[in-house]
C-alpha cells in the first residue's frame, strides 16, 4: 500500500509515518500540494494523507480536474474540530486526530489495502476457478475473466495478484466501461503536458502506475476497437505512448481483463479485435453465477450480515430458517452483489435475536418470492404505464424509465443497464446529465430520497 502525506514532517506526521511503515506501507512525504502532485502524477499512491493547515480542498479540487481518483483522508490536532469539519466539507474521506492513535491509522490503512473486497467461497464449482486460479497466479500469463455481473470478477482478479510474484507490487484497477472513450487513452497510457486542453502537466498513466505490478482492465469489452490496437500494440511489444509523447516507454506489468459478455460473439460483431482476444485469453477463468454455486450463497449472506452489523455498530444476528430458506430459493440475478445488497438491508431491518424472512424480502416484496406470473405481470405493468404516458415528452419518459430501473436496482449501475438494454457507459452519462440537472440519482445499495 502506498501512503502518500503531504505536509512538514512534524513530530506527529513523523509517528504516523512510522506506524503506516509498520503495517507494511511504503511512505512518501511531500511539503506541499503542488509536490504531492507531482509525486501523484510521477508515481502514483493508494491513499493521501493532508495537514488540515494546507487546502484540503486545493488539494480535492486539483485531483478531479487531473482526473485523479485517489482518496484523500486529512489530519490535524485533535482539538481542532472546527478545521476536521471543514476537511470533511471539502472532500477528504476521513479526518486523523493527532497524534496519531495506530489503531485508528491502522484501520484506514487496513481499509484501502482491503479495498471492502473480501472473497469468501465454500463450492465445489467455485473451488475449481480457484483452483486454477492460483495455479497460473505464479506465471506471467495474461488472465482473462468471464462472468455474469456481480459474481465477482474483480475479487477473483485481486486474489490472482496476491498469489502472485508480484504481489508487493501495485494492483491496479481500470474500468474500462466508467470512463468516456475520449479520456480512457490518457487514463491509460499518460500525457505529456499540453497534450490536450487541461493537460497542465505530464501525468503517467496506469499502465506506468502499475509498473512492476498487475494492471486490471475491468469490462474491456467496452474499450472502443480503435483503442484496442493501442492496447494490442503495449502487451505485445511491454511498451506504450503517451498521448502527445514523443519517445516510448517501457513498462513491466502482468494484464489481467474481466468482461461480462462473450468475447467471441464481440469479435463476430466486428466491435473486438480477435488478434487482442487471443493476447488476452491466454487463461480463460469463468465465474459460475451465484445460483450455479449454492453452497456460497449462505456463506455469503452469513459474511454480508457479519461485516454490516460491525459497520453499522449493530448486534450480530444469525438467520433464521425461513430466512435461509428465501435466500437459497432466490435465482440472485445480480448475483454476489444483490445478495451483499439485500444483507445490508436486512441487517438494518432485523428485529429480535434472528434475521428473519420479512427482514431480507424487498420493499417491493416480489423480488425476491415468485408472485403473478410474468404475462400478467407484463399486461397490468403496460397497462398502467400507458396510461400515463400521453402528453409526455420521450426524454422524460426515457428518464423515469432508468431512474425508476436504477431504484429497482438498488443502484446497481450493471444490472440497471442490462434491464434497460444499454450499454453500462451510456448509462452512466445519461445519469450524469441527471445528477448535473440537479435531479437526485439512486447511489450503490439504495434508492433515490423520496421528498416529503
Amino acid at each position: 500500500m502506498r501512503l502518500l502525506i503531504i505536509g512538514r514532517f512534524s513530530g506527529e506526521l513523523v509517528s504516523a509515518s512510522k506506524i503506516a511503515i509498520n503495517r507494511g506501507a511504503t511512505v512518501t512525504q511531500a511539503d506541499g500540494i503542488a509536490q504531492g502532485l507531482a509525486v501523484l502524477r510521477t508515481r502514483g499512491a493508494d491513499l493521501v494523507m493532508i495537514e488540515v493547515s494546507l487546502s484540503v480542498r486545493d488539494l480535492v479540487e486539483a485531483l478531479t480536474a487531473e482526473r485523479i481518483r485517489t482518496p484523500v483522508v486529512a489530519c490535524g490536532m485533535q482539538t481542532d474540530a472546527r478545521a476536521a469539519v471543514a476537511a470533511i466539507q471539502a472532500g477528504a474521506k476521513e479526518y486523523i486526530p493527532l497524534p496519531p492513535d495506530p489503531e485508528l491509522i491502522a484501520a484506514v490503512i487496513e481499509a484501502v489495502a482491503a479495498d471492502d473486497r473480501s472473497f469468501v467461497w465454500r463450492d465445489a464449482a467455485m473451488e475449481k476457478v480457484v483452483r486454477l486460479a492460483e495455479q497460473v497466479a505464479r506465471s506471467e500469463a495474461s488472465v482473462l475473466i468471464t462472468g455474469e455481473s456481480g459474481t465477482g470478477k474483480e475479487v477473483l482478479a485481486r486474489h490472482v495478484h496476491q498469489k502472485s510474484l508480484r504481489r508487493d507490487k501495485p494492483f491496479i484497477c481500470v474500468n474500462c466501461a466508467a470512463i468516456p472513450d475520449n479520456l480512457l487513452e490518457s487514463e491509460l497510457f499518460g500525457h505529456e503536458k499540453g497534450a490536450f486542453t487541461g493537460a497542465v502537466a505530464r501525468r503517467i498513466g496506469k499502465f506506468e502506475e502499475a509498473n512492476g505490478g498487475t494492471l486490471l482492465l475491468d469490462e474491456i469489452s467496452e474499450m472502443d476497437v480503435r483503442l484496442q490496437a493501442k492496447l494490442l500494440r503495449a502487451l505485445q511489444e511491454r511498451v506504450i505512448d503517451r498521448v502527445g509523447g514523443a519517445q516510448p516507454v517501457k513498462v513491466d506489468i502482468r494484464v489481467l481483463a474481466t468482461s461480462n459478455r462473450a468475447l467471441a460473439d464481440e469479435v463476430r460483431k466486428g466491435t473486438f479485435r480477435e488478434d487482442l482476444l487471443f493476447r488476452l485469453n491466454v487463461v480463460h477463468l469463468r465465474v459460475p453465477a451465484l445460483r450455479e454455486r449454492p453452497s456460497d450463497i449462505i456463506e455469503l449472506a452469513n459474511f454480508f450480515a457479519k461485516r454490516y452489523a460491525d459497520v453499522n455498530g449493530m448486534p450480530q444476528r444469525a438467520l433464521s430458517l425461513d430466512a435461509k430458506r428465501l435466500v437459497l430459493k432466490n435465482g440472485w440475478r445480480g448475483n454476489v452483489r444483490e445478495l451483499e445488497n439485500a444483507m445490508h438491508r436486512a441487517v438494518l431491518l432485523a428485529s429480535g435475536d434472528q434475521i428473519d424472512a420479512d427482514a431480507i424480502r424487498s420493499p417491493e416484496g416480489d423480488l425476491l418470492e415468485s408472485g403473478p406470473g410474468p404475462a400478467s405481470r407484463a399486461a397490468e405493468t403496460a397497462e398502467a404505464v400507458t396510461r400515463n404516458l400521453v402528453g409526455r415528452t420521450v426524454a422524460a419518459v426515457e428518464q423515469d424509465l432508468i431512474l425508476d430501473t436504477l431504484d429497482h436496482c438498488l443502484g446497481n449501475r450493471t444490472h440497471a443497464a442490462k434491464i434497460l438494454g444499454i450499454s453500462i457507459r451510456t448509462l452512466r452519462n445519461k445519469l450524469s446529465e441527471y445528477m448535473g440537472s440537479g435531479i437526485s440519482v439512486a447511489e450503490p445499495g439504495g434508492t433515490r430520497p423520496v421528498a416529503a
